[in-house]
């Protein structure tokens, strides 16, 4: 039962070698352009889906923080559809690997605060230490700043992982009894269903929203160091 459980987890292969690049890279073809498509409804939609994440991720930034712009739009459109594509059927999805969402999310968290002490080092050293902090709590909290300050990309990555996860994990629980229950119960049957169709429209929202709760954790973390 555990094997059949986590084996949609499990990096699927190809003559014995991982095929996850292939993967990783796929979605990036479903996404029309200008170069192949002449402007039609389709494009429109796709500028119009832009434009409005721009709205909402640059709105916080100044004008050299809006620089960042292009890297935000294809980190949320990369990760939204990795996690769409990964709900259908007898499909992988790569961002229920830890491994991968900390290869996205330590170099991102670094390169934030790489940049905030390049160009903003007094700021930067504020942070570990709250103004008016009595003398005996200085060094515990900056012990304590320092630490929250580490854990940053590991709880970007554990977040994006577990919600993931933990969505697939119950679908595939809820679609085995509905078919256990088949035999047993037509109706109790009929009633986990229900709940597993309308559980598959959650986990659409949670796929787009993870996108976007990454995106603007990313987009924050570049907002107080830019």
């Amino acid at each position: 039962m555990n094997e059949n459980l986590f084996a949609s987890f499990i990096t699927p292969t190809l003559m014995g070698l991982p095929i996850v690049v292939l993967i990783i890279a796929f979605p990036s073809i479903l996404f029309p352009t200008t170069s192949r498509l002449v402007s039609n409804r389709l494009v429109a939609i796709q500028q119009w889906v832009v434009k409005l994440i721009m709205k909402q991720m640059m709105a916080m930034h100044n004008t050299k923080g809006r620089t960042w712009a292009l890297m935000l739009t294809s980190l949320i459109i990369f990760i939204g559809s990795t996690n769409l594509l990964g709900l259908l059927p007898h499909s992988f999805t790569p961002t229920t690997q830890l491994s991968m969402n900390l290869g996205m999310a330590v170099p991102l968290w670094a390169g934030a605060v790489i940049l905030g002490f390049r160009h903003k080092p007094k700021s930067s050293l504020a942070h570990f230490l709250p103004q008016g902090t009595p003398v005996p709590l200085i060094p515990m909290l900056i012990m304590i700043e320092t630490i929250s300050l580490f854990i940053q990309p590991m709880a970007l990555a554990v977040r994006l992982t577990a919600n993931i996860t933990a969505g697939h994990l119950l679908m595939h629980l809820i679609g085995g009894a509905t078919l256990v229950l088949t035999s047993i119960s037509t109706p109790t049957a009929m009633l986990t269903f229900i709940i597993l169709v309308l559980l598959t429209v959650l986990e659409f929202a949670v796929a787009l929203i993870q996108a976007y709760v990454f995106t603007l954790l990313v987009s924050l973390y570049l907002h107080d160091n830019s």
